[in-house]
Formats: C-alpha cells, structure tokens, sequence
C-alpha cells in the first residue's frame, strides 16, 4: 500500500495527520495559522547577519564549526611556563650585562671598528660639517644600533616571541563568534545563487527580509532546502520565486505552519545542521586538535547510526537523546529530515507542541493509534516486521539464524484474513487465530471456499496441520500477542478504520513524530512494542523514492530491542540515508554474540561516566590500539672516588636530604588500548563521556573525553 501516513489496513483515510502531504516547496493544503515564535522578532537582523556570516571552516569530524579556529594536528613542544619566563628574564639582564660592559669600556672599544670604517671623517668631531647636534645623533644613532643587535641576540635566546604569544596575545583577541567581514559576492545573506539564476526579485525580497529582522535560522534553512529542489529540477523556479515574492521569509512553510520549536534547550547551527552536546576536554588522552573544541552532531554523523551505554543517571536522555530530538526537529521544520522518537512516558523527550504526531500507547486520550502492521498490503511483508517484533528476542542471535518459522506461521494467518475481510486481523482476532479457536477458522475457511482461493485454503489447512505440534511456534505467538490483548490497549491497533493509525511509511515526509511507551506494569509489552517500531523503520526507509531527506530514530532505552534481524537493518541505514540512535543502560541488554556486531555496525559510539568493567572492556575491544611513546626513567646513585668528590656530594646529602642520583631516560614506542577497560569505568568523571565517531564519508574520529555540561 503507498500509504501517507493516514491510511489504515483497508486504505481508507483517517482525519489527516498534520505534516506534509507534498513537497515543502509548495504545500498541498493551506497550512494553519503558525504559533507566536518562542521569541519576539529581533527589532533588526544584526544578530542573524552575525550568525549567518560567521566563519564556520572544515574541521574533522565532531568539531563544532560555529566560530571554530583550527588548531595544529600535532600539539607544539611547549616550554613549562616558569622556564620560559625566567629564561626571558635572564635573557634580558645578560644583553643589560653585555650593554652595560661594552657602554663602560670593560671590553674595549672593538665595537666602534664598524663605526670607524663606515661614517666619513667629516662627521666626527665638534667641528664637523654636522655641527655638534648632528654629530651627537650620529654617535648616539650607532649606539642605539649596537644596543638594538644586542637586545635581538637577547629576545631570541629567552624566547620572547613565545613569550608575547602565549601571555600578552589572548588578552587582545576577539570573541569566536564576531561577524566576518564578508566580501558582497561571497555574503550569504545577499543570495547571490538565486540572483545567478535569474531569480534577482526573490533574492532582493529575502534579503531584504534578513536585514529587517524577519528571518531566522529555521526560515533560511527551508528555503535553501526549496532552492535545492529547484536546482534538482523537483519543482520549477517560477513557483518557487512566486512564493518568496508572496510571502518572503515565512515562503515554503512546513504544512503545520510552524516556523520554529516552542523552546530551545541545546546549541544549534542550522546552516552546517550541528548540535552542539559538550565540549572536548583539554586532556592528554584526546588529539591536540579537538582539546577545548565544541563537541557537535550533525546528520553527517547519525547517518553511521549512535549507541550510547551509561547507567541511570548518567545523562542519556538529558544530555544525547533531548538535544538530538530538538535538532532533528528544527531540521523536519527545515524539510531536511523526518524523526520519530520513542521513549517511556514522561520521559522529558520535549513537548507535544514540538511534534505533528503524538502516539500515547496505552492513554485512551492518545489522538493518534500506531498502525500494528507498517502500513503494508502485503502480507508477508506484514507477518515478517510482526515476528520480528512479536519474538525476534528469542531468535537464536548466533550467525545465520532468523526468525523464518514465525514469520511463515503469521503469513499463514494473514494472508487468509486479509483475502476473506479486507484487511489484517485486530489484536484480540489474531490471538484467537494463533491460538486454534475453532469459530474463527472456519469462518475463514466458509469465506476463502466462497471466494475460490484456493492456494490460501492450502495455507490455512498447513496451519491446522501444524498446531500442536512439536516445535510449533504458533503457541509463542500466541503469548506474545496476548500481551497487547490488554485492557489498557482496547482502543489501540485497531483496523477496522474507526482511529487514526500512525504508520512509518510517513517518513517521505519531513514529520515529527513521538512515540510514548507505557513502560509502567507493561515493561514486556514495551520492548516488544519498540522492536516493532524499530522493525518498521529499517522496512520502510529502504524503499523510500526519494532518499535526500534524512530519517532518524531516536530510541531511547534499547533494552530489549537488539536482534539479529535489528543488526542487519541498521547496517543497511547508511545507504537509504537514515540512522538510528540507541541508548542502553549495559551492554548486558544486548545478548553476548550480538555485542560486537552491534558495536560495528554503528559508525558512533558513546560510553558514559558509571561504566561497568566488562561493558569498558566491549568499548576497549572495538576502539583497539594505537602507538604510543613510553618513557622509561632510572635513577642510580652516583658514587664518588675521590675525597673531593666524596665531599661535595657530603654536602649535597645534607642539603637536599637525598643521595645523589643520576637520571637515565628510555623512549621506546608500544601498542597500547586507546581506553582501557579500568579507565572507562574508573577515569571518565561525572557528566563526560568517551565517544567515537565515524561520517557517512568514511572520516574518523578517535575516542574522546567529552564534557557534556560544556
């Protein structure tokens, strides 16, 4: 079924479910009157033109690019500050010294050969053609010379460069985030693609519109969004210019008519699509240049897909997943992405107001349902997302097992169902099925012999055949399924057309959606409502038409949820252009032989402070090792042959209270573990976390200890 989003299994349409029904560029309903913005429009558009033009250079993966000035790979060898000033200091009293002797004659007067060989008679003496005024700055100009090479020799021996560099410099520097000055071809804010374009008047309105003060980081990101479509050819260049013309900032709305989130918690960079989640520790351990960098997420990076492992408390929700939401969010405003978000109730994954689409489950005053089988007509397609939800954490998670057998036990079910009703079985139908009640079965069978289906009729006599038989998995089902035959659930996954089912085939689409799980007396159901959300996504984002728009998943709370089958979709995200973000509180959620599949198939990887040894000692193993200098110091006592000798060193004793010693250093190069099992459980502080990173393009980025309060 090419559904929308709004159809439920018999294709009949539900109330529309506000997000788009058509390209951003051009909405196919006149959207509703747009919410007041969070903030009162600036009274003019210097602080957009100063976020718009600030400088935002390449950086490697990660680096928040808002402001960044790059630093050098390798850190500089940096002389111990007490050094480098007393060596400026002695410096300087040397050339004094030097001065002082030369000025006095204790060294001669070698230093006036130059002067003697240089400046012409005539210039000497009182009587000289200069007069003695001229004469006085003759002498006085040379002797400034000489004390001038005297101070250079002195500043470049005590370092004084480095010494301005490093202490009187910064005192000067501008803030980051200080408006570049931007030569008018290469201002962001004059449009100046659009003008090439022959689109002059639409470009003029827009800027016009950021001077003013009516623009902001949303509008400019959907419309580069719409002018991307009309360079692709998706839509012509008069319907876009006729709506900047129209209505100019606010032109090419998202269909909920809203032009920003009701509030905003975290950092964001519309115009490179970061959020920014911490800072990069000035650590030894991290590379010299990420230390004291912004730490950003973009749809670069979530398209390798993220898992991230802490326990309770550690920041998963607060510090990852609400500021990942809130950005993806911004993006689907922007017609750039499409999110879902799952989670427990209440568990501060932002406001409704911040979503098209809410689904409570289980909270009869939830206005949307979720559609139980994805949207699909085609009932093995149907029967293989269901097992995967209903048992794929039993599946046997070795290589080369699947879910087959329940999968063919549910098609035996639903393709009969679907031939003789016109649509998938509700909850309580399907457990009757799977359970062998007679009264349904022979309502199927009466119905297939009257429709002449007779290749269905083989189907539902095997599935007689096979109940109660050893090995029959139609009993696990059965169980399964009776755990959504709840009374909380009685008005959810209904197919008969009477809710508004939420389906993920919604996700051609920039729609923001939020899934509520009612974790609360039904933790089972939960995960099991989770895989099928998770199975669904990985289904319906590989035969999306049109890729460009990002899709994300935002888990939050993976217990339960990794399966064989959930490995194999996520490895498959990356190329559909979508990714998945996954929270665990240990990797003992995840079975044994699925820890490192797991880990390889998320280019992102998150280890928060609280860490267990064995979940550090996973993390250790996929982040491997590395090179690294290793200093070995020995120190021997010196021992004297003489009495001199034996004197002095006498004296030292009593001095320092030490014998002495002599330092004798090795540097040899070994392979050690970028993170170590006890350091990730031990030596990540409270609020940071160790994360790796991977880009769609293939870039890497090293472990990082990350302050996530920075």
């Amino acid at each position: 079924m090419d559904s929308d989003g709004t159809q439920d299994a018999r294709g009949t349409h539900a109330s529309p479910v506000p997000r788009p029904a058509g390209p951003p560029e051009v909405p196919a309903m006149p959207p509703r009157p747009p919410r007041a913005p969070a903030t009162p429009p600036l009274p003019d558009g210097s602080a957009f033109l100063s976020w718009l033009r600030a400088p935002r250079p390449d950086a490697a993966p990660g680096v928040w690019r808002f402001g960044h000035r790059p630093r050098p790979a390798e850190e500089p060898e940096e002389i111990p500050t007490r050094q480098l000033l007393s060596g400026a200091l002695i410096a300087f009293l040397v050339g004094w010294l030097v001065w002082s002797l030369l000025q006095n004659g204790y060294l001669g007067n070698w230093w006036w050969v130059p002067f003697d060989l240089i400046v012409p008679d005539a210039w000497r003496g009182g009587d000289s053609d200069l007069g003695e005024t001229g004469t006085f700055i003759v002498y006085q100009g040379y002797e400034l010379l000489v004390a001038l090479g005297i101070m250079i020799g002195a500043a470049r021996l005590g370092r004084w460069g480095e010494v301005w560099r490093r202490f009187v410099t910064p005192r000067f520097r501008r803030p980051e985030a200080q408006e570049a000055r931007t030569a008018p071809e290469d201002d962001p804010a004059q449009w100046n693609e659009l003008r090439a374009a022959g689109a002059a008047d639409a470009a003029e309105r827009l800027a016009t519109e950021a001077r003013s003060g009516l623009m902001r980081d949303v509008d400019h990101a959907r419309i580069l969004r719409a002018w991307q479509g009309v360079r692709t050819g998706r839509h012509s260049l008069a319907t876009f210019s006729g709506a900047v013309l129209q209505d100019g900032a606010a032109a090419c709305l998202h269909p909920s008519g809203e032009r920003d989130l009701p509030a905003r918690l975290a950092r964001h960079d519309l115009v490179t699509g970061q959020v920014r989640l911490g800072t990069t520790v000035d650590d030894a351990r991290n590379p010299y240049a990420y230390r004291g960098t912004g730490l950003a997420l973009g749809p670069d990076l979530l398209g390798t897909s993220l898992v991230a492992v802490g326990p309770a408390g550690s920041g998963k929700t607060g510090t990852v997943v609400r500021p990942l939401a809130e950005s993806l969010c911004l993006h689907a405003l922007a017609g750039r992405a499409a999110v879902v978000v799952v989670g427990a109730a209440g568990a501060g994954l932002g406001p409704a107001d911040a979503y098209d689409v809410v689904v409570r489950i289980g909270n009869q005053e939830s206005e949307y349902d979720l559609d139980l089988y994805g949207g699909t007509t085609d009932p093995d397609e149907a029967a293989a997302v269901l097992a995967e939800a209903l048992v794929g954490d039993l599946a046997d998670p070795h290589p080369g097992s699947d879910s087959r057998r329940s999968t063919t036990v549910l098609a035996q079910l639903l393709g009969p169902f679907r031939a003789v009703h016109g649509r998938f079985p509700s909850v309580p139908e399907l457990r009757q099925l799977l359970d062998g009640a007679p009264g349904p079965f022979a309502a199927l069978r009466q119905g297939l012999q009257e429709a002449g289906q007779e290749s269905l009729l083989r189907e539902l006599d095997a599935r007689e055949r096979q109940m109660g038989q050893p090995g029959d998995v139609g009993g696990v089902l059965g169980d399964r399924v009776a755990l959504l035959d709840r009374p909380a659930f009685a008005g959810f996954f209904d197919t008969s057309g009477q809710s508004r089912p939420f389906t993920l085939k919604a996700l051609d689409h920039p729609v923001r959606v939020r899934i509520d799980l009612p974790q609360r007396g039904h933790a089972d159901a939960s995960k099991m409502l989770a895989r099928l959300v998770l199975a669904q996504f990985t289904a319906s984002v590989a035969v999306r038409e049109d890729r460009s728009l990002f899709a994300c998943l935002l888990l939050d709370d993976a217990t339960g949820v990794v399966t064989p089958e959930a490995v194999r979709g996520i490895q498959r995200l990356r190329s559909g252009n979508a990714g998945v973000v996954l929270t665990l509180r240990t990797l003992d959620d995840v079975a044994r032989p699925l820890r490192g599949p797991l880990l390889g198939a998320t280019g992102c990887r998150m280890a928060l402070s609280g860490l267990t040894p064995w979940d550090g000692q996973d993390f250790a193993e996929v982040w491997g090792k590395e090179w690294t200098e290793a200093r070995d110091v020995t120190d021997r006592q010196i021992i004297a042959e003489t009495p001199a000798g034996k004197a002095v060193h006498m004296l030292r004793r009593v001095i320092t209270g030490k014998a002495p010693t002599a330092r004798a250093v090795t540097v040899r190069q070994v392979e050690r573990e970028r993170w170590s099992a006890s350091e990730l459980a031990h030596a990540v502080p409270a609020g940071h976390a160790v994360l790796s990173l991977t880009d769609v393009k293939g870039e890497h980025a090293p472990p990082l200890l990350v302050d996530l309060r920075g």
